[in-house]
């Protein structure tokens, strides 16, 4: 798997600059350079650096005022800081002390095999802290590590109105008696990584899994309105995920499974106990009431209480169960069913997707992305024709991916990542209806159906051009266009060139353009060396080298072709 990283050197000898390129280049380096630390300052505060390498010689600082100036500016606490110096004792005194983080220095003149190994080291740390951290998250609620990081530990706390969402299977001790081990996982697995899924684009908290309960949490560990109104929404998704496996499977006849959810809001203490194998949890009446709702559900039913129904009847429909016994804690609370949003709160008052206001008003992201990507990925494995082997989904997937990995290499906002991933995915629609000229009917499917999805007139004005830009002999004019562009080439520079490009080849030979193998080569070097340029800084660092080792390749593949000829 490519990993990449943003190397900043902050040096202001041309001779230093070319050194450090020719060392460090390639292995997904994203070499940045700064001339000045004021120059330096601005590049960290608009992008995430990995590794800084600083000349602490002539900046016209001493090393210690000049990370001093450094820190003072942006937070560096996570970066590796690695100071260049044309002299050792400096370099070892500054890293003797910790001063200011400098974890290791690299002297003048260069020696290329110890700065490559110094630099790989520190990678592979900078990799294993993001996997770290990843991981830490994947645990621990935002808010907790944050306590813990800064207090080092996290005291117990009392929320008045926390919700909290049960979800089990129906007979699933039946089923898991009939099913093998590694396929039971596998189910569970699928299942579960779909509601973590959703439990994130509604800015839920994922408590645990106990057998095939699931638990998640709102109003707890995340400070967002309307958490009942959230949670229900998921409970919706969720729901509907289920019916629509379960109606596949009917169909193909097969087994399926169903689910039943229920939903309480109450008063919980949420905390961390122990000091082994620690994990983040919840407890109160709360959490038994809503275990009570998801057990008094129906299979393929949302069970909600009182006191959630309060709280969404402006936004749902809802069906009254009457008063439900609670059993062991004794008594009875109102409960009832979770049927559907009411038109007015869907978009275009249809549908099942909340409208664009709902979800500012409960602190979601204007748009649906998830909803969109769904629904064009859709549309583009049933409607793209056989014939498109090259510009197929895969493709389409491979640009997205591409195009986010330069958006947070250049630092790109959150909100603009998912215009760009937009365009991506929506960049070949257009083939769906014709070959030749499809970027413009891409950008009538877009404008069509985006506004579906809570997309603005300026957004799919932005996404437009994006798309557009991908057209022949077009100039992006905007970093994210260049960003597109990009991502839409980036296999140019990549190991997995020649499976890709004989996918084109076929593609071209199914609509009616045939070539001999020395005009296919002389056809990929025209676009090579002619027409094909890569726009970004990000794109030129890591991927300009592979295109130009295929060039010398292709070179070299026509010379032999015509030899033999």
């Amino acid at each position: 798997m490519e990993r990449f990283i943003n190397l900043l050197i902050i040096d202001n000898i041309d001779q230093h600059r070319r050194g450090l390129k020719e060392i460090l280049s390639g292995g997904g380096n994203n070499i940045l350079f700064a001339h000045s630390l004021q120059e330096g300052t601005t590049i960290l505060q608009q992008k995430e650096i990995g590794i800084l390498l600083i000349n602490i010689d002539d900046l016209g600082l001493t090393p210690a005022e000049l990370l001093v100036e450094i820190n003072a500016l942006v937070g560096l606490n996570t970066l590796y800081k690695i100071a260049l110096t044309a002299d050792p004792e400096a370099g070892t005194r500054l890293i003797k002390g910790h001063n200011h983080g400098v974890i290791d220095f690299i002297t003048f003149p260069l020696n290329p095999t110890l700065v490559k190994a110094k630099i790989d080291v520190f990678k592979n740390l900078y990799y294993k802290d993001l996997r770290i951290n990843q991981l830490l998250s994947n645990i621990f609620p935002t808010t907790v590590l944050h306590d813990l990081n800064t207090h080092n530990k996290f005291s117990p706390k009392r929320i008045e109105n926390g919700v909290v969402l049960f979800t089990d299977f129906i007979d699933f001790s039946v089923k898991a008696k009939k099913m093998k081990p590694i396929r039971l996982l596998k189910n569970l697995e699928y299942y579960f990584i779909q509601f973590d899924e959703i439990m994130r684009r509604y800015k839920l908290e994922k408590i645990k899994t106990i057998g095939d309960a699931y638990m998640a949490i709102g109003g707890v560990t995340e400070d967002v309105q309307e958490p009942a109104v959230r949670a229900c929404l998921a409970a919706l998704e969720i729901r509907d995920l289920m019916i629509n496996e379960r109606d596949i499977a009917k169909a193909l006849n097969r087994d399926f499974w169903e689910i039943r959810i229920g939903l309480h809001m109450g008063p919980l203490v949420a905390g961390i106990i122990g000091t082994n194998k620690i994990s983040f949890d919840v407890w109160g009446d709360t959490v038994n009431i809503a275990a009570r709702a998801e057990q008094g559900s129906d299979p393929g039913c949302i069970t909600v209480t009182s006191t959630i129904a309060e709280k969404i009847q402006t936004y749902f429909e809802l069906e009254s169960r009457g008063a439900i016994p609670i059993h062991k804690r004794g008594g009875n609370i109102d409960m009832f069913y979770l049927k559907e949003l009411k038109n007015e709160y869907c978009l275009y008052g249809e549908g099942k997707i909340a409208s664009t206001s709902l979800r500012v008003h409960c602190g979601l992201t204007a748009i649906d992305f998830e909803h969109m990507r769904h629904d064009v990925v859709n549309r583009l494995k049933a409607l793209l024709p056989e014939d498109v082997i090259y510009h197929d989904i895969s493709h389409t997937l491979n640009v997205e991916k591409a195009a986010e990995r330069y958006a947070r290499l250049e630092g790109i906002n959150e909100d603009d990542i998912l215009l760009l991933r937009t365009a991506a995915l929506y960049h070949d629609t257009g083939f769906m209806l014709q070959y030749h000229h499809n970027e413009e009917f891409a950008i009538q499917m877009a404008q069509s159906y985006l506004p579906k999805f809570g997309y603005s007139d300026d957004q799919i004005a932005l996404i437009s051009d994006m798309i557009r830009a991908t057209e022949s002999h077009q100039e992006p004019q905007t970093l994210l266009a260049q960003i597109m562009c990009d991502a839409d080439h980036d296999y140019l520079g990549r190991a997995d060139y020649y499976t890709i490009a004989n996918k084109l080849r076929l593609e071209l030979e199914n609509n009616n353009t045939h070539m001999t193998d020395v005009e296919w080569i002389e056809f990929q070097l025209r676009y090579l060396v002619n027409v094909h340029r890569y726009y970004t800084e990000t794109a030129q660092n890591i991927r300009l080298n592979g295109k130009k080792q295929r060039i010398a390749e292709l070179q070299q593949q026509l010379e032999n072709l015509k030899k033999e000829l």
